[in-house]
């Protein structure tokens, strides 16, 4: 993504919903000054200010079991797994980690000196995770269990009877639960009886936390702006301690902006915007699978703004996905993350493109316009997977 992300003509690579400008923020709650330029620049509230995290524990606490002092607000929601990380594993330690996911996610804890195993998604099921192999996994070293939900690149969800079970595994064994939530609470495609899945805050369970950041569902990435949520009194003050040797808060504008942007109305507002868009997207991007079926796998995400789509020949052999998205962007300016090279390891991805499917909506359809004529004119003559 660093090499081809400036230069792509249709990044449909791109994981947050549509960027919004800070004026585009006012026009979703108006405020008449959304920045003090009186206000005197300097590191500001460490934590983050009161405000911004009472807004932050609203979206998790809707009957009040996450306050402000249960957060911890970061320099994006990389920080905030690094920092949880950083915090919680190092050698000696094992993780279990949900997969595919964000490499950062295993990679961390794996370059801290934790043993790593992966909790492999079953695509067969619609990349749904398999309890029992969770269970077959936990050692008596298991130091945490990470989770990512919705799920990057599948868009796939766990449900509130999974996200049980975890939770009474994690609790048998004394395991601690991260769960990046950072795709939350983009959920625009469940089926009409399936309940929004919970957060995992909502469980009873102490030893676990939630990372989340204003760039996925919330379109402000610029500002970069995260935070870790928990329950847990003794989870928050190991990271703040530990957040001292790192980045010590967040600008005082991104505290500002965030703040206007998490309280109603605009909250609501902005969530609204980008569930409409991600659903008028998978549209256009579902009309795009079923006209190439022959070429095309997919599970339908559920929530989240990605896709994982498989890419065959008429045999229906994976074809080299690399070459695929060097190709498609040499050609036509259309980028795609190639599968087997950002999600790969012992694991086949051969074939698989990442999709994000929540840009502007006109970035969207002249994407797809381009990728439909690259399928007629040069897709047959991608070489196949090795």
């Amino acid at each position: 993504m660093d090499t081809y992300e400036t230069t792509a003509k249709h990044n449909l690579a791109e994981t947050c919903s549509a960027s919004i400008s800070l004026n585009d923020l006012l026009t979703l709650a108006p405020k008449e000054s959304l920045i003090d330029f009186s206000q005197k620049q300097v590191y500001g509230a460490i934590r983050g200010t009161e405000a911004l995290r009472t807004n932050i524990a609203n979206l998790y606490s809707p009957v009040g079991k996450i306050s402000a002092e249960d957060v911890l607000v970061t320099n994006g929601a990389i920080q905030a797994n690094f920092l949880s990380l950083y915090t919680n594993v190092g050698p000696g330690d094992h993780v279990i980690c949900q997969y595919p996911t964000y490499q950062q996610l295993y990679s961390v804890p794996e370059s801290f000196g934790a043993e790593v195993s992966l909790w492999k998604s079953e695509e067969g099921s619609g990349w749904g995770m398999d309890l029992e192999k969770l269970r077959g996994l936990v050692k008596s070293n298991t130091k945490m269990i990470i989770l990512n939900n919705p799920q990057n690149p599948t868009g796939a969800v766990l449900r509130r009877e999974e996200l049980q079970a975890i939770v009474d595994i994690a609790r048998e064994h004394d395991i601690m639960i991260h769960s990046d939530e950072v795709y939350r609470p983009l959920f625009h495609s469940l089926d009409p009886e399936q309940e929004t899945p919970p957060s995992i805050l909502e469980f009873g369970y102490e030893k676990v936390l939630a990372t989340g950041s204003m760039s996925k569902a919330f379109s402000l990435a610029g500002i970069r702006l995260g935070w870790i949520a928990s329950p847990s009194n003794e989870i928050i003050e190991a990271c703040a301690a530990t957040r001292h040797f790192t980045l010590i808060s967040v600008g005082q504008i991104d505290d500002r902006v965030a703040t206007h942007a998490l309280s109603r109305p605009c909250v609501d507002n902005l969530l609204q915007r980008n569930v409409q868009l991600a659903r008028q997207n998978l549209a256009a991007l579902d009309a795009f699978v079923n006209e190439f079926s022959w070429a095309v796998e997919w599970k339908r995400p559920k929530a989240g703004t990605t896709a994982f789509i498989k890419f065959v020949n008429r045999q229906g052999k994976a074809i080299d996905d690399v070459e695929f998205c060097k190709t498609l962007q040499e050609k036509t300016g259309v980028m795609l993350v190639p599968g087997s090279r950002c999600f790969g390891g012992d694991v086949d991805f051969r074939g698989y493109v990442r999709m994000g499917y929540v840009p502007d909506n006109q970035s969207m359809v002249d994407g797809l316009k381009e990728l439909r004529q690259f399928m007629v004119d040069e897709y047959e003559k991608l070489p196949l997977a090795h």
